[in-house]
């Protein structure tokens, strides 16, 4: 399953005014024109995958496959040179359209880059109504979410301050969550794999604040033979202990050990006790009640930075007459991005999905009257995506999309679609910045544990699901050139085939 990191704190200091943020210009688009031979010549040799001239699976990759018990039919790969220079050197099943898992991001990562531009930015503005007198606002604040896939706790506390710098001690009405940029119909958390508080369930929101999760870190106090349990955010009426017993031995499975409790969602129970062995860790949780996370949050983290509230906190519409006073500013999309495909984060990536259709962004490349106010959804973001799509790569059959994360049953691409998008990619001058988002074999991310001898040699996109393996990005080979692999398993016995797929690596590596 997709690796959940825990939230961190960002060096970016909240930046921007009230000011509207102008559409970022895209001065990469050029390369469209200066590259159409080239693409051409790419398309020519990936259409040539069946010929001749390209090998099927190699002796060695048979071999771990048959150990693995996984039909060469329930496989798809692709290996071809990154610059479209010479016919595929393995090209089996590469039309056949496959459930990608997680490798999906690599689409609406490349497509969000290419729209987008790699400087674009998320604000959420906060506004006023009423009169300040004396520390108090005799009115609402309003916090209005525009889909920033970034607001972690520590930027939330940031933005808290931010608003008792204005001179707010007390709030006499209420403070507002506008939500409603993006269109989303209810999801059941636990409806993909019966995993509700895994936060890699967890679903999107207008205004996602530490991805509607709860982050509990446990610190020994040898002396007072306990670990302190810290919390973050704090969540206004949730009851979560302050502390948990030690015991001896090793750590192990201290999750297991504490014997956790999340049936009500206002109080947590531990019935367990937490092994001094294992030190400090954190563990996040989906919060229980995702509905209610973001008021929760926001009237937990007032009270934690000093502030008073006479009303409540509570979803509405931007008032008319509210006055914008700061808004604050995500990290850029190549920091996204980056947090997107190297820790296959399902929830940030189906916000940069559903954002690709927000009003502001939906009309990038179209004319004024093609755009519309509408909120953005995962129906119209699919749409953006298949349009550019068909822009740029008219020859070869699009991906199927849901929610453009790969957590999905549904979505569904050829290893040679995605072979021609990592070839487009490489001859892009965004290059750099979706390369450097991926994996690197055998050092970070979802590639971390890999134990193959293509440590530092591969920048890999990686995909897991029940009865899905796959892996997708660029190989530096040991005669300097660049590949781009693709390989997607579709089988009851796919997690088997990553050591099959960990001798195709290797091989690739070999091309002297």
């Amino acid at each position: 399953m997709p690796v959940f990191p825990v939230p961190q704190a960002r060096s970016h200091p909240p930046r921007g005014t009230c000011a509207v943020r102008a559409t970022p210009p895209r001065p990469w688009s050029g390369w469209r024109i200066r590259g159409t031979f080239a693409l051409v010549l790419v398309a020519a040799l990936l259409a040539a995958g069946g010929s001749a001239a390209a090998q099927d699976l190699p002796p060695e990759v048979d071999a771990a496959l048959a150990r693995a018990k996984l039909p060469r039919d329930a496989v798809s790969v692709l290996l071809v040179d990154a610059q479209g220079n010479a016919p595929p050197r393995i090209s089996h099943r590469a039309n056949a359209i496959m459930n990608p898992a997680s490798v999906m991001k690599l689409v609406s990562t490349y497509a969000a880059l290419d729209l987008l531009g790699p400087a674009f930015t998320w604000s959420t503005p906060v506004l006023l109504e009423g009169p300040l007198r004396d520390g108090t606002l005799f009115g609402n604040l309003y916090l209005r979410g525009q889909g920033d896939p970034t607001l972690v706790a520590e930027r939330l506390w940031l933005l808290m301050r931010r608003v008792r710098a204005l001179g707010i001690e007390r709030i006499a009405g209420d403070i507002v969550l506008d939500r409603s940029a993006f269109a989303l119909s209810q999801i059941d958390p636990g409806g993909f794999d019966g995993e509700p508080l895994r936060p890699y369930n967890v679903a999107p929101d207008a205004l996602l604040l530490n991805y509607k999760s709860l982050v509990m870190t446990f610190v020994v106090d040898r002396s007072a033979n306990l670990a302190r349990v810290h919390v973050n955010p704090p969540l206004a009426g949730v009851d979560v202990p302050a502390a948990v017993p030690l015991s001896g031995g090793e750590c192990g499975d201290y999750r297991g050990a504490l014997r956790a409790d999340f049936s009500d969602p206002l109080k947590v129970r531990f019935g367990g006790s937490y092994a001094a062995a294992c030190q400090e860790k954190t563990w996040a949780v989906a919060f229980a009640d995702p509905a209610s996370h973001a008021a929760r949050a926001v009237a937990g983290m007032w009270r934690e930075v000093g502030g008073q509230l006479g009303g409540t906190v509570r979803d509405g519409p931007l008032a008319a007459g509210a006055t914008p006073v700061f808004e604050v500013t995500s990290p850029s999309l190549v920091e996204v991005v980056r947090d997107i495909n190297k820790y296959s984060n399902n929830v940030m990536a189906q916000q940069l999905f559903l954002s690709l259709s927000l009003p502001a962004n939906r009309s990038i490349g179209r004319t004024p009257t093609e755009g519309n106010a509408e909120p953005a959804s995962f129906t119209a973001s699919r749409d953006v995506v298949r349009r550019w799509w068909q822009e740029r790569f008219a020859n070869v059959e699009p991906p199927v999309l849901d929610n453009g994360s790969g957590l999905s049953r549904s979505e569904r691409i050829s290893a040679l679609a995605l072979g021609r998008l990592l070839q487009a990619a490489y001859q892009s001058p965004l290059m750099p910045e979706l390369m450097s988002s991926l994996p690197i074999a055998g050092v970070d991310g979802t590639m971390r544990r890999n134990r193959s001898r293509a440590v530092g040699s591969a920048h890999l996109k990686t995909g897991s699901l029940r009865d899905v393996v796959a892996v997708a990005g660029y190989v530096h080979a040991i005669s300097g050139r660049r590949y781009v692999l693709v390989a997607i398993a579709n089988h009851p016995n796919a997690g088997a085939g990553r050591a099959a797929f960990d001798v195709l690596l290797e091989w690739a590596l070999k091309d002297l």
